[in-house]
């Protein structure tokens, strides 16, 4: 694995999602470094790809309300714990639980694995409500995948936050857990 600047320059074999993430971010301006990497899918099989882009990848949980009607994308240190009490008590929710792969690809346009802030720019309905982990904004740079698991994204947190999150019409909430 090696660490590379901007989009792949050849984007013929990429998932269409992934493509459109790197047009989305070029668009913003938002400068990004890149890792491919055999897929993931726990928070274990990033520690190799953290060395690489010096940053922890953040934990991205798809959470949904006991009924499934509001949605919940949670961001935080992939180190901590999540409880699910701590974050429900905080935003006021009934007791929440991981949403199922299909609200996930309904919502998000992602597979299991796969989940990211990123996916944000899919939900044109604003029917996902971002959550962060106080902890995730005091880091100057974030990780997280391009809408896929086989690619991770080393992205400063302001261009998340200040150019990302205004154009896809998401704003957040931040939460603290101790962790």
């Amino acid at each position: 694995m090696e660490l590379l600047n901007g989009r792949p320059s050849d984007c013929r074999n990429r998932l269409e999602r992934e493509v459109r993430t790197y047009d989305l971010l070029d668009e913003l301006g938002i400068h990004y470094q890149r890792t491919d990497h055999r897929a993931t899918d726990t928070m274990a099989e990033c520690n190799e790809i953290d060395a690489v882009l010096g940053v922890v990848i953040c934990k991205n949980l798809f959470l949904c309300n006991k009924q499934e009607t509001k949605f919940y994308l949670l961001m935080m240190p992939g180190d901590k714990v999540f409880k699910t009490s701590e974050v429900s008590h905080q935003i006021g929710s009934t007791r929440l639980s991981f949403a199922s792969p299909e609200n996930m690809y309904k919502y998000l346009g992602l597979a299991p694995g796969s989940v990211s802030i990123m996916g944000l720019m899919n939900d044109r309905s604003k029917s996902v409500q971002l959550l962060i982990d106080e902890d995730v904004l005091k880091d100057e740079y974030l990780g997280c995948h391009p809408c896929v698991n086989t690619s991770s994204l080393k992205i400063k947190t302001s261009d998340i936050v200040q150019k990302f999150l205004p154009a896809t019409g998401h704003a957040y909430t931040v939460v603290h857990l101790p962790g």
